[in-house]
């Protein structure tokens, strides 16, 4: 069943985007890696947003969770989960369960690639069905990822 407050990404949102992408980034990941010159330089709003750029890729395989304000977003590709982030002050309301359900309900999504110190990240993908596969892969040289699959379908119960 689809969401009432999940539609596709348009270019106008890309700012939005791109400010939920960042914050995630800084947020959760720069605790592991330390990286200022990358968390503090290369990755940055401007850049980002103008990846979600009209008629991008990454702005067609993007969809976004507007209630009046854009909360998330997730990006599918093919089956595959690329990016899921909700601005961290909505966190824990049920918006990225929401978006999880609509990728692998509406899209058929059934497969991720999480970091592999991202332990709560693990432990939200687990209680919805997926399962580390045992792959991993270095993206970059120096991001050590872990392959999640959905192995059965669960009720992704939304509280929104």
């Amino acid at each position: 069943m689809r969401n009432e407050h999940i539609r596709p990404a348009r270019a106008a949102d890309a700012s939005r985007i791109a400010e939920i992408y960042v914050t995630n980034y800084r947020v959760n990941f720069y605790p592991f890696f330390h990286n200022d010159g990358y968390y503090f330089g290369e990755l940055n709003v401007p850049d980002t947003a103008a990846e979600y750029a009209e008629g991008s890729q990454a702005l067609r395989d993007s969809f976004v969770y507007d209630d009046g304000v854009v909360k998330g977003f997730i990006r599918v590709r093919g089956q595959e989960i690329e990016k899921l982030f909700v601005e961290p002050q909505f966190q824990g309301g049920g918006i990225g369960a929401a978006l999880l359900r609509f990728a692998a309900d509406d899209l058929g999504a059934d497969r991720l690639w999480v970091l592999e110190y991202n332990e709560r990240g693990k432990a939200f993908y687990r209680r919805y069905g997926f399962e580390l596969t045992g792959k991993s892969i270095l993206e970059d040289e120096w991001v050590p990822l872990q392959e999640m699959a959905r192995t059965s379908p669960v009720d992704l119960e939304v509280r929104a």
